[in-house]
């Protein structure tokens, strides 16, 4: 009987939801402010330094560095304009990865009354915008109608069967996806409606903000609120499973951390075990959490 228990130990050890069953846990160790970015939507880390973008009077961008137990600004920013007119005003989500082309989401309110929205992703260039500080000279490159989305586009890469793609995901309370959009075609596209844009989908839960990718884990991170603007929740899926099952195959939720505030992004830092998270608030909208796998 004894080779047969361990066996069927070490076939259970192999299960992914075994795995990560009770992890990662996310106790939030420090809160402070950060200024001058309106309503935080989002942190992107990228070569050692920290992006926080938000919607002040315009669309921006800033630049930090992590010192510590803070991030400290280099004092280093750019304004998403084009001829001083704002074109990025609600950034939602920032996709970066090696020489692919950079996108950044933005979603424009169309009927306040009817809370109607046209989402809107936009292709530019990385760092003609880093060295000019704004989308002039040539830094848009192309501007695309996300209308295959459901409500919303916060777009982010990620990588399934060894290619690497522009996932995006809504955020409302009804049929929400996540979309899978091949790069090459949608650096040209006007719609991504058109043909050879949408790779995959899955279904998802409501009130997505972001996401993050962890290759390590081929986990997706799914960065969200528990209803309408407010309350955090992280939720781990599974994305070959996902795309494979057309839902989200969930592996782990985390919606124990005690905040009433709208959780808007969150990205791991140089490791997996130390990671921030944004919020839109004027007060403690930037969160230190530690991650124990």
């Amino acid at each position: 009987m004894r080779p047969l228990l361990l066996l069927l130990l070490v076939g259970l050890s192999t299960a992914p939801v075994a795995s990560y069953e009770g992890k990662p846990d996310m106790p939030l160790t420090h809160s402070f402010t950060i200024d001058s970015l309106g309503a935080c939507q989002g942190i992107s880390w990228q070569h050692g330094k920290a992006y926080l973008y938000g919607d002040r009077e315009v669309g921006m961008i800033r630049e930090f560095e992590w010192k510590g137990d803070s991030l400290l600004y280099t004092g280093h920013e750019c304004r998403l304009t084009l001829n001083d007119t704002d074109v990025i005003n609600h950034p939602t989500g920032l996709a970066i990865h090696g020489k692919l082309p950079v996108f950044m989401g933005n979603s424009v309110i169309l009927n306040k009354a009817t809370n109607q929205w046209k989402a809107i992703i936009y292709c530019i260039d990385w760092a003609g915008l880093q060295r000019t500080g704004t989308l002039d000279g040539g830094n848009l490159l192309n501007v695309i109608e996300d209308d295959a989305c459901i409500q919303g586009t916060r777009p982010e890469y990620v990588e399934y069967d060894h290619k690497w793609y522009v996932a995006t995901a809504d955020y409302g309370n009804r049929a929400n996806e996540v979309r899978l959009y091949d790069p090459a075609v949608l650096q040209h596209a006007k719609k991504t409606s058109e043909k050879g844009v949408v790779y995959k989908k899955f279904s998802c839960g409501p009130w997505v903000q972001n996401m993050q990718w962890i290759p390590e884990k081929n986990l997706l991170l799914l960065i969200q609120n528990q209803v309408e603007g407010r309350k955090w929740q992280f939720t781990y899926v599974d994305l070959k499973k996902s795309l494979e099952s057309g839902k989200a195959e969930v592996v782990k939720v985390v919606n124990n951390i005690d905040r009433g505030d709208e959780l808007e992004g969150f990205s791991f830092l140089s490791s997996l075990s130390k990671g921030v998270a944004v919020t839109s608030s004027r007060k403690g909208n930037v969160n230190f959490i530690d991650i124990n796998w």
